[in-house]
């Protein structure tokens, strides 16, 4: 199962230190958008997200936008940010966290990715050869089947992996 666990695990992006960050020897982060950054498809940024991105870059980590979604809907929210994106990033296939990592000119040791899904953010940065720091969704899909049946399975695989490692969280 340790393929499905992250290297820390946090309830929402604001609490994600620079301190944790450095801990697992970071230099850059490759953002997820829905759920993570922002509420499923929406184009609007809380101020706590808006803050912790403006700490994150006043403290020297490049970052970028590795997201599923299209560009019709990454690239308005990405410019709103001034991040740049790979849209249509297949995950969990690695190839849109090493491009990710290629557009932030870092090795992939040198990055984690930063998203709310097992299936697609940890595995594909895992597959990547890249850190992984999951977080808990903002809001849960509730018009999305797929991925609440996803999440039937995220919250025993987040369970187990809080019982085994505490000091992760």
């Amino acid at each position: 199962m340790s393929i499905f666990y992250p290297a820390m695990l946090r309830e929402r992006i604001q609490y994600v230190t620079p301190d944790d960050l450095r801990s697992l020897g970071v230099e850059g982060i490759l953002l997820d958008v829905d759920n993570t950054l922002t509420k499923f498809h929406s184009q609007e940024l809380s101020d706590e997200v808006a803050n912790w991105l403006k700490m994150m870059q006043d403290e020297g980590f490049k970052m970028t936008v590795v997201s599923n979604g299209f560009a019709k809907r990454v690239l308005p929210f990405t410019d709103k940010i001034g991040l740049d994106a790979v849209s249509l990033s297949c995950k969990p296939s690695p190839i849109g966290f090493w491009r990710g990592a290629k557009r932030l000119g870092l090795p992939r040791k040198k990055c984690v990715a930063i998203g709310d899904q097992i299936f697609t953010d940890v595995l594909g940065s895992k597959l990547a050869g890249v850190k992984m720091l999951l977080l808990m969704p903002i809001e849960l899909e509730y018009n999305r089947p797929t991925i609440l049946f996803r999440r039937r399975f995220e919250k025993g695989i987040v369970r187990r992996f809080r019982e085994k490692h505490p000091e992760r969280l």
